[in-house]
């Protein structure tokens, strides 16, 4: 799954805009939204509808609406994993991230459940029925899961990549502490300090500790008492890249909205493909295989190891291949 395209792929690009307001899991509602959609390759093609992490958005790989490299360009594309010579890749910005969604006001909580009504409201838009699968990963992933709840007719097969039913406890510990940063970066007027140093405590999690051990096993620098130690600098990087990208209230509503999540395996209808990786600290792999358990018939259980741990999905090319597998079985 490592071809590189000659050319890019066809890409079309718009916005949906709902007629009607959008009823909401834990009450209340968004009235006048809209989502960011974006197709890469032919859309005559079956579509895959692709999600990802809350960083991630619509813009999937390169393609002739928009060259830059997207998100997930190891998977999308001519020839790769999600072949958009065979298929259409439609990817989309959350409700709450950045892009061309709406941002929920602050008196209502979104979920996943929301988001999968955000999706199937835009595959009604552009006259899709039904989809030959949808591949999610991380927050994607529980989205897909939710998508294959409430819509099971609508695909063929969910692919759900670093995710499960439910958030873990040490994880919802760590995004709620997460989310006090932000909000006191909020009430003291430094919301982007905040940010950074938000994800910044998140990107220790994303990895596993021995590629960290490995990685930054250089000794420190100490100057006038203070260390700087060699993980500091990427950590800060990473933070500040994100805060610079990304609404601070948006990354508030969708963290929240990963530890809202809950869905029931008895009310998933569609088949579904889990891959969890051993390594992720963030999505335990006992609970993806308590996932497949309760799934029994309905679930394909591949369980990886990779150094990359929660982050196997943007960097392992093995995530690649399990989904390249996943559709083939689907499409036979």
């Amino acid at each position: 799954m490592t071809a590189k395209p000659t050319t890019l792929p066809p890409g079309l690009a718009g916005v949906h805009r709902a007629a009607a307001p959008l009823p909401l899991r834990w009450g209340g509602e968004l009235a006048d939204w809209s989502v960011g959609w974006e197709v890469v390759g032919d859309p005559a093609l079956p579509v895959v509808v692709v999600v990802g992490g809350i960083s991630a958005g619509r813009h999937l790989t390169a393609n002739g609406a928009d060259a830059t490299p997207g998100f997930w360009p190891g998977v999308v594309g001519p020839g790769r994993a999600i072949d958009t010579d065979r298929v259409a890749a439609l990817g989309i910005d959350w409700l709450g991230g950045r892009g061309a969604s709406t941002l929920p006001p602050d008196d209502v909580a979104i979920d996943t459940h929301d988001q999968a009504r955000a999706i199937a409201a835009v595959l009604d838009g552009i006259g899709v029925p039904r989809v030959r699968a949808l591949v999610g990963a991380s927050y994607g992933g529980m989205v897909a899961l939710a998508f294959a709840a409430l819509f099971p007719e609508r695909l063929d097969r969910a692919v759900v990549i670093g995710a499960a039913h439910e958030s873990a406890a040490m994880t919802t510990g760590l995004r709620s502490i997460q989310r006090q940063i932000v909000r006191l970066g909020l009430e003291t007027g430094r919301e982007r300090d905040a940010l950074a140093l938000a994800r910044a405590l998140g990107v220790t999690t994303y990895r596993s500790a021995v590629e960290f051990n490995v990685r930054f096993a250089g000794p420190p620098q100490v100057e006038r008492g203070l260390a700087r130690f060699p993980i500091e600098s990427y950590l800060e990087h990473l933070g500040r890249r994100f805060s610079e990208a990304f609404p601070a209230r948006g990354f508030l509503a969708l963290s929240q909205s990963c530890d809202l999540h809950r869905v029931d395996a008895a009310d998933i209808g569609a088949p579904v493909t889990l891959v969890g990786v051993e390594e992720d600290t963030l999505v335990p792999p006992d609970q993806v295989r308590a996932l497949a358990a309760a799934l029994g018939e309905r679930a394909t259980l591949v369980m990886l190891h990779s150094k990359y741990g929660h982050d196997a999905f943007l960097a392992d090319p093995a995530i690649g291949d399990e989904v390249a597998r996943a559709l083939a079985a689907t499409a036979g």
